[in-house]
C-alpha cells in the first residue's frame, strides 16, 4: 500500500488503486499531448486526481466519437449508458472492475464529486448520439455538461474541500470550460459537420461560413477567456500555473483562428505548433 497525500487528509491506497491511477495517466498521455504537458505543472496529489477525472471524460468521448470503431449508434448508446451506470455503481460501492472508473471514483469520493456534476456530463455525451443540430438552449445545456462541469470537478480538487473557495471560483471555472469547448467546436467545424453530422453553433453552415461569423464566435470565446483569467490568480499554488498554461494555450489557438480565413477553417484543422506550446508552458512554469 501507499499513501496519497491530499489537502487536509491522508488516504491509504492499495496496489489496485495505484494501478487504476496509472491507467488514467496512460490514457491522458495517449490522447492529449497539450493537456498532458499542462498537467505536469500541477503539484501532487492534484495532478493525479485531475488525470483521473480527465481519463473518464476521454473514454466517454471516445465511445461516442471514435470514427475508427465500427460500433453502430445503438451500440455506442449502450456503451455510454453502461459507463454511466458503472460510474454510479462505483461511487455507491467504492470500486469498479473498470480501472478508469475505479480511479475516477476514488477522486470523486475524496473531493465530493457527485451526481450533480456527473449526470450532466453523461447527458451531454448521450446528446452527441441524439442531437445533430443544436439551438441556443440545447447548446448551452450541452456545453455545461460536456465542459463546464468538468471544470467544476477539477475545481473541487483544486480547492481541497473549501466550500467558500469553490463557490467563489466556480463561475470562472465554468467560463474557462466553456471557452475550451467552443474553441474546439470552431477548430473542428469541418470534422463535426462533414464526418459526424453535427452542428454545434446554431445557424453556422460549413458551406457558407464567413469571417464575420468566425469573429462573432471568437468574440464570445475571448470574453469567456477574459472572465476566467481574472480568477486564475485566486487558485491555490498547486494548480495555478497549470491552469494559466492551459488558458494561454487556448487563448493562443483563439488568436490564430482569428487570422485564418473562414473558408480555411471550414476545410482544415488549425493548431498551435509544438514550439509555441513549449514556450507557453515554460512561461507559465517560471511565472511568479
Amino acid at each position: 500500500m501507499a499513501l496519497l497525500q491530499s489537502p487536509g487528509r491522508t488516504t491509504l491506497s492499495t496496489s489496485y488503486d495505484l494501478a487504476a491511477r496509472a491507467s488514467a495517466s496512460t490514457i491522458i498521455g495517449h490522447y492529449s499531448t497539450s493537456f498532458g504537458w499542462a498537467t505536469r505543472l500541477l503539484q501532487e496529489p492534484v495532478r493525479t486526481h485531475v488525470r483521473c477525472i480527465y481519463a473518464l471524460v476521454r473514454v466517454a468521448d471516445e465511445l461516442v466519437d471514435d470514427a475508427e470503431q465500427s460500433w453502430s449508434p445503438s451500440r455506442r448508446l449502450e456503451l455510454i449508458e453502461g459507463l454511466r451506470a458503472e460510474t454510479r455503481r462505483a461511487l455507491d460501492e467504492g470500486g469498479s472492475a473498470n480501472l478508469v472508473v475505479h480511479a475516477f471514483a476514488l477522486t470523486a469520493a475524496e473531493h465530493g464529486i457527485g451526481p450533480e456534476l456527473i449526470d450532466p456530463f453523461f447527458d451531454s455525451m448521450r446528446a452527441d448520439l441524439d442531437v445533430q443540430v443544436h439551438d441556443e438552449d440545447s447548446l448551452a445545456t450541452y456545453v455545461y455538461g460536456s465542459a463546464e462541469v468538468v471544470g467544476l470537478m477539477c475545481l473541487r480538487v483544486f480547492v481541497g474541500g473549501s466550500r467558500q473557495r469553490y463557490d467563489d471560483l466556480a463561475p470562472g471555472a465554468r467560463r474557462l470550460g466553456a471557452a475550451f469547448q467552443k474553441v474546439n467546436f470552431l477548430r473542428d467545424l469541418q470534422a463535426d459537420q462533414s464526418l459526424l453530422g453535427r452542428t454545434y453553433f446554431p445557424g453556422v453552415d460549413l458551406s457558407t461560413f464567413t469571417d464575420r461569423e468566425r469573429d462573432l464566435l471568437l468574440d464570445d470565446i475571448d470574453a469567456d477567456l477574459a472572465a476566467a483569467a481574472h480568477v486564475i490568480p485566486q487558485l491555490p499554488r498547486s494548480s495555478r500555473r497549470a491552469v494559466r498554461a492551459t488558458h494561454d494555450l487556448f487563448a493562443e489557438l483563439s488568436s490564430r483562428l482569428r487570422t485564418v480565413p473562414a473558408e480555411c477553417i471550414a476545410t482544415e484543422r488549425v493548431r498551435v505548433p509544438d514550439v509555441v506550446k513549449a514556450r507557453i508552458l515554460t512561461r507559465a512554469m517560471v511565472s511568479r
